[in-house]
């Protein structure tokens, strides 16, 4: 495979001969393969500090120190660089290291010391200070020391040196090691002439693909486990190939750190080479066994009608719901995408209210996982204020619930394996559609306390009545949709409305276009279904009163029509409210003749006649206690 060096690599090289400060930013703590033969080793994998002594070192420079302010300055591996480092700088090692605190008034703080190692061209010098954003509370209120120490560091910076080395003239450098850059004083690298700031990133995808090709490959697989299974993919290349490309789009996002303890677990555990994507599985979740990859085809294929026994009246909308899951279950999700790492999938359940748009997400999580606590409900409405995405995402360090984190990011930390229901989304404040977007497009979440929470094992369900109503010309609400329309003439209203809202009302089309066509809308519970609705409720009321209290109720059909009458009267409150009505009139109306007949067990009641109309509604009965 060619050559892969990386962009900050690349930048580091071109600019340390032009700026005399460099500052590192982000993904500082991780292990970084070195790219070019020299003093580290082509290919090896190590930390960031000693990436930066073998760059430097085969740049010419003759002493590279590391600062940190619990320790001083030193280098490990090169004592005879730090005592040349102390002479230059009238300074002492003791203990393999020269102690300097960041701030003080005295000659041998860190900033005095880089200040003489910076200006004194005897030997070319560059100065790593690690973890250079921990060394003050918070830019915003540093007391007159810590501002007098960052000062020096810059002024460091403008005096540095040029010395005259063996293979060329080098300038004097200071690197700074930060994880986030705003954790320093602003006016120290911005609009400053003599400062370059270069950003590290996670692997690129020629860098990942690099990890899991060529002789870097055999280092995944115990010693024994590849001797058995290389000569079949020697002789299918493109076999191995597409293999070593699912490995690649699973680990968008990881650091390379993440990827060398994948590769340790892949050779732990003793994978073969067919198996090593689920040792992501392992590193991300805990799990060698994936549930999606469990799924029982024969159950998903019973999946609609099951899912009818609960959703009444819903044929279409749990076509394209059983769709979107097909897709998931046969790995198509996505695979027009260059992102592997998105959500299972996305569905956007659109419709009246009382339709069974929570109830099918709740059938969706019982069949795939097995329970329908799986699904994890949000309701939406509680994150409408600003700042509501820390209270789903989890706080900043410093600020008030840090520790506890986000109450969607523990969520999917504890069950990665999920349905995530967002009920009302319209109602979520604006901060939270922006994390959103990245949820939906790369299936990954940092949360406050900067851990990775990974949403690709995950289906998620917006709900919404976003195109029932509408406003008029005068800002008037009014029915956009009404019983009387048929199905495709209701949901292309519907659509139509959800697709104004984010466009226009919103201003937010990316949203809509990351859900794309997966709008889902449910019909009106229209009299068939509502009939459908009430049966099953009054059939699930009758069985649970034989199984429990021993009563044996009995409807007679002349009876059953006086309910059915009164409780269809009026369907716009959906399921729902044929459930109130069943509530009303059948359940109140045979606890209060129960107990005031004294009937609690061991009987049989026929309900003769429903009085509907009484307020409240009451029922007359005959019973047969016993064995009568």
């Amino acid at each position: 495979m060619a050559e892969v060096i990386s962009k900050w690599h690349r930048e580091l090289s071109l600019f340390c001969g032009l700026k005399p400060m460099m500052i590192l930013e982000g993904n500082v703590l991780d292990r970084y393969r070195y790219p070019v033969p020299g003093s580290v080793g082509e290919d090896s994998i190590v930390p960031l500090t000693e990436y930066l002594g073998g760059f430097f070192a085969d740049m010419g420079y003759e002493q590279v120190v590391y600062y940190s302010n619990l320790v001083g300055f030193v280098n490990p591996g090169h004592p005879e660089a730090l005592a040349s480092f102390a002479a230059v700088t009238g300074s002492e090692v003791k203990n393999g290291a020269i102690p300097a605190e960041f701030k003080g008034n005295t000659a041998d703080t860190a900033p005095n010391i880089i200040s003489r190692a910076m200006l004194q061209d005897k030997k070319a010098t560059v100065v790593v200070m690690e973890l250079a954003s921990h060394y003050v509370v918070s830019p915003d209120r540093m007391d007159q020391q810590e501002v007098n120490s960052f000062n020096l560091l810059m002024q460091s910076a403008i005096g540095a040196a040029t010395v005259k080395t063996p293979q060329a003239r080098l300038q004097n450098l200071l690197v700074l090691l930060v994880d986030k850059l705003n954790d320093l004083p602003a006016w120290l690298y911005l609009n400053n002439s003599y400062c370059k700031t270069i950003l590290l990133e996670a692997p690129d995808r020629e860098e990942r693909k690099r990890l899991v090709s060529g002789n870097l490959f055999a280092a995944f697989f115990d010693s024994a486990v590849y001797r058995r299974d290389m000569p079949f993919y020697a002789e299918h290349p493109a076999e191995l190939n597409k293999l070593q490309e699912k490995f690649v789009g699973l680990t968008e996002g990881m650091t390379l750190t993440d990827l060398v303890s994948v590769r340790k677990l892949c050779r732990q555990e003793c994978l073969p080479i067919r198996e090593m994507c689920s040792a992501i599985d392992l590193f991300k979740y805990g799990i060698k066994e994936n549930p999606w990859g469990t799924l029982s085809l024969e159950s998903l294929k019973t999946a609609k009608e099951d899912f009818g026994k609960r959703i009444k009246g819903q044929d279409a909308a749990l076509e394209r719901t059983l769709d979107v899951v097909k897709r998931a279950v046969t790995g198509m999700n996505g695979i027009a995408s260059s992102s592997t790492g998105k959500p299972k999938g996305v569905l956007f359940f659109a419709g009246p209210t009382g339709t069974g748009k929570t109830e099918t997400a709740k059938a969706l999580a019982e069949k795939l996982f097995g329970d329908e606590k799986t699904c994890i409900r949000f309701d939406m409405s509680e994150y409408s204020q600003p700042h509501s995405d820390q209270k789903l995402m989890g706080a900043p360090p410093g600020y008030v619930g840090y520790e506890a984190g986000g109450q969607l990011t523990n969520a999917v930390k504890k069950n990665p394996f999920a349905i995530l229901l967002f009920d009302e989304i319209e109602k979520a404040h604006s901060s939270i559609l922006d994390k959103f977007l990245q949820i939906l497009e790369d299936g990954r979440m940092t949360d406050g306390q900067g851990n990775t929470v990974y949403f690709s094992e995950t289906i998620i369900i917006f709900t919404s009545n976003l195109g029932i109503y509408v406003k008029d010309a005068l800002g008037n609400r009014q029915p956009n949709v009404t019983m009387d329309m048929d199905y495709p003439e209701m949901e292309k209203r519907i659509r139509s409305a959800i697709s104004d809202y984010f466009k226009l009302e919103l201003g937010r089309p990316e949203i809509l276009n990351r859900i794309g066509e997966n709008v889902v809308v449910f019909d009106f519970i229209r009299q068939e279904a509502g009939e459908a609705i009430l049966r099953s409720q009054v059939n699930k009321i009758i069985t649970r009163m034989a199984e429990q209290k021993g009563i044996r109720v009995i409807i007679p059909e002349a009876a059953y029509s006086q309910l059915q009458s009164a409780a269809l009267s009026d369907l716009s409150n959906g399921g729902r409210g044929v459930g109130n009505q069943v509530e009303s009139l059948l359940i109140n109306p045979l606890s209060r003749w129960l107990f005031d007949n004294e009937v609690l067990s061991d009987a049989e009641v026929t309900i003769d006649t429903f009085e509907t109309d009484a307020r409240p509604p009451r029922i007359l009965c005959t019973v047969k206690r016993g064995k009568e």
